[in-house]
């Protein structure tokens, strides 16, 4: 792959700048590679485990064994791991049909969730919507890329609440990703005012970036997918949600079916491919994190705004970069197809996609289709002009994808 020098030595220089960053992560990562390891060894995993059950998936070690190894990293109670959720928007949608019932109040309280998520609120109208089963959905907007701690407390101590909702990664909103810090100062100030409102956390995006998870500082559940931080790269899909072995119970009765929930659901084969992206997991998202902070590095140095900045606290994966301009931003992404491993030749243009209103434009050149831990890079093409660029499968490959992607908008 052929680079200009000019480009090599802006990347070299700016590696040379985030080395103290880059400490950091490589800290967490092996705090996490613990956590990962012990539970491996706590629950006794063997080869046997690898083995693929087909049909209704009746005593299913592996996948029993696989959900108590989430169960003991989260520090949760119980675990659904599962290939048969397509995404985590799906896992969201089964974990919100599980929890809520008819009549029940459905709170927002990071702003509008993922635009996927439209049509299974009811913001967008679907006969299948919670809307339609007389779910009511309400939402508390960001303050300052904070929480509005005031209006919170205001709406759980004068209405029926069941579910505060709250999305860790910033989506394609304009609004940032929220830390812990901030995640666990709204945990104790719902308590305070509710004690029995559900707090559910998408943490898609968030996982291993950090020491802990939401589930150590009070969330109650947890939902994520398997082709993003979980899955290392190696799991082809599926996801999860952690939490309350009632609610977890809950959940899988929507997943499955009642009074069956989690004993059915074969895993044809998945087995090894979830333990092992797994495995590999905190080792996967310290590179992307070390891409993303690269990333931010250079693009600073090139005149660009991005967020987080390189020096920056990191909650999520997602790197911005903010171009205000149409073409730049089609350029980058199209950079970052050209230094992929597949469908290098390839060049993405923008489209309409399901679940957005504006057109998106996608580069992803990845073994599995979807999965942002491999290096891609997204936007939908709207002022002013961002993309969202996560993954790195390794360090050094997401240093030269990032090459490309530079070489292409100069």
């Amino acid at each position: 792959m052929y680079v200009k020098e000019e480009v090599i030595e802006l990347i070299n220089r700016s590696e040379n700048e985030v080395k103290q960053e880059f400490e950091k992560v490589n800290k967490i990562c092996e705090i996490n590679s613990l956590k990962v390891l012990q539970a491996f060894q706590n629950n006794n995993v063997s080869e046997v485990h690898f083995n693929e059950t087909t049909g209704y998936g009746y005593d299913d070690i592996g996948r029993e064994v696989i959900e108590k190894i989430y169960s003991e990293i989260f520090g949760a109670e119980d675990s659904l791991v599962r290939g048969q959720f397509i995404s985590a928007s799906h896992a969201l949608n089964v974990t919100l049909f599980g929890l809520l019932r008819p009549g029940d109040v459905l709170l927002s309280i990071s702003g509008k969730p993922y635009d996927t998520l439209d049509e299974v609120i009811g913001i967008k109208d679907n006969p299948s919507s919670l809307k339609s089963f007389g779910i009511k959905y309400e939402q508390i907007d960001l303050k300052d890329n904070d929480f509005d701690y005031e209006k919170i407390s205001d709406m759980l101590e004068h209405n029926n609440i069941k579910v505060v909702e709250i999305q860790r990664s910033r989506g394609y909103s304009l609004r940032h990703s929220l830390t812990l810090d901030k995640i666990e100062k709204v945990i104790e100030t719902i308590r305070k005012v509710n004690k029995t409102a559900i707090i559910m956390v998408d943490n898609c995006y968030g996982e291993f970036t950090n020491e802990i998870e939401p589930s150590n500082i009070g969330a109650d559940i947890l939902v994520g997918s398997l082709i993003k931080n979980l899955g290392g790269g190696i799991a082809p899909n599926g996801a999860y949600v952690v939490g309350r072995k009632d609610l977890i119970k809950l959940v899988s009765e929507r997943l499955t079916l009642p009074g069956e929930g989690k004993e059915v659901g074969p895993t044809l084969g998945m087995n090894k491919k979830i333990l092992q992206g797994l495995f590999f997991a905190p080792s996967v998202v310290a590179s992307s994190l070390k891409t993303a902070i690269l990333t931010s590095k250079v693009m600073e140095n090139l005149g660009y705004e991005t967020w987080p900045k390189w020096d920056g606290t990191r909650t999520d994966i997602v790197q911005t970069i903010e171009f205000k301009d149409r073409e730049k931003l089609i350029k980058y992404c199209q950079g970052i197809q050209k230094g992929s491993p597949i469908d290098s030749g390839s060049m993405p243009i923008p489209g309409d996609m399901p679940g957005y209103d504006d057109q998106v434009i996608m580069a992803a050149g990845a073994f599995t289709q979807g999965s942002s831990i491999e290096l891609s890079c997204d936007g939908p093409l709207r002022e002013p002009y961002l993309a969202f660029q996560q993954g790195g499968l390794t360090y050094e490959y997401g240093k030269l994808g990032l090459m490309k992607a530079v070489e292409n908008i100069l």
